[in-house]
């Protein structure tokens, strides 16, 4: 697919920010594509650009409004079909990443065939993908994985990958949500994949390799959440990761979405994800810890660093606030 820049991204009526998580994460990575945001009433999310209407977009030159807000179950929320009609009666494109299609939503499109535009549903494969065979492959692998959802491991992948380059190493990021696809400008939405050809679908994303090639592969779900554990097992195995990376919110108390299940600690998501890990390959090992540590202050962030990388022996970073050059040493 190619999706025309620059962008326009809608966070809708998102309830808080991790809600716009898609925007937030384009936006970050992608800042030169992205020239506003559009919020409807209630929206408690803001990437700080500029605000703008869907005709002061059209006059801007946008080309894609991006629906960079996600909810539960990912269906498009009835209040923002009129704003996305408009946007394709204006000339522009449309691109989701949600688990319904925007194709599937009859007035979109009808509209986007009326006026020829173009609707790109990233989340969905367009290719068939084979069962996993667990065969090993040449080239390293570097896997993000979580205590949680949404703990930072697009961030921490796109943060190794940066610093593995800036270095002179051979590195790719290798997106598995949608998010991760509008950044990289390919990959596979793999919490789309019918659940027996997940492993194969990562196997076909970071295949055979130079010896000295690392796909950094961005991580999904976790496996300690009861919702999404089973495409985090799959991810691993299909993976087959020369390292891990745990990512952790440390002022979270319980999974995300289910208050009755606590969040588990590091140690037993160490364990268990290095268990499932040398499945495909004995010698997976977990190379460090990555903190999203966005809701603590700057002194307190520093010392949950401190305090983890001592208890743990591994090194701790925060991939926005310190960067990964402490992990990639630990790799190379």
């Amino acid at each position: 697919m190619e999706i025309k820049r620059p962008y326009l991204m809608f966070l809708g009526d998102a309830p808080d920010p991790l809600a716009a998580k898609t925007a937030y994460g384009v936006a970050y990575w992608r800042p030169d594509w992205c020239v506003g945001q559009l919020r409807l009433p209630g929206c408690q999310a803001d990437l700080k650009l500029k605000d703008m209407t869907i005709a002061e977009a059209q006059g801007a030159g946008v080309k894609t409004v991006i629906v960079g807000v996600a909810n539960r179950g990912g269906v498009f929320s009835d209040v923002w079909v009129d704003v996305l009609v408009e946007a394709l009666e204006r000339g522009m494109d449309l691109a989701a990443g949600l688990h319904g299609r925007l194709r599937d939503v009859p007035r979109i499109r009808e509209a986007a065939e009326r006026c020829g535009r173009a609707l790109f549903d990233v989340r969905h494969p367009t290719r068939v993908f084979p069962v996993g065979n667990g065969k090993k492959r040449t080239g390293k692998r570097l896997l993000t994985v979580g205590t949680d959802v949404s703990s930072g491991k697009k961030y921490t992948a796109l943060a190794i990958e940066l610093e593995m380059r800036k270095r002179g190493m051979k590195a790719d990021f290798r997106a598995t949500g949608q998010t991760g696809v509008l950044i990289a400008g390919s990959g596979t939405a793999i919490d789309a994949v019918v659940a027996d050809f997940i492993s194969g679908a990562v196997e076909t994303l970071a295949p055979d390799n130079a010896p000295d090639h690392w796909d950094v592969i961005e991580g999904q779900g976790s496996l300690f959440h009861p919702s999404y554990s089973g495409v985090t097992m799959g991810l691993i195995h299909g993976a087959q990761p020369d390292f891990l990376v745990m990512c952790h919110e440390p002022t979270r108390r319980h999974v995300r979405g289910l208050p009755h299940y606590a969040l588990p600690t590091l140690e037993e998501c160490i364990e268990a994800n290095v268990w499932a890990a040398r499945r495909t390959n004995p010698a997976a090992k977990c190379a460090g810890i990555s903190l999203n540590t966005w809701q603590l202050s700057e002194a307190d962030a520093l010392r949950t660093i401190d305090e983890i990388e001592n208890r743990l022996g591994l090194p701790t970073v925060d991939s926005v606030r310190t960067g990964t050059a402490k992990i990639v040493d630990a790799v190379v």
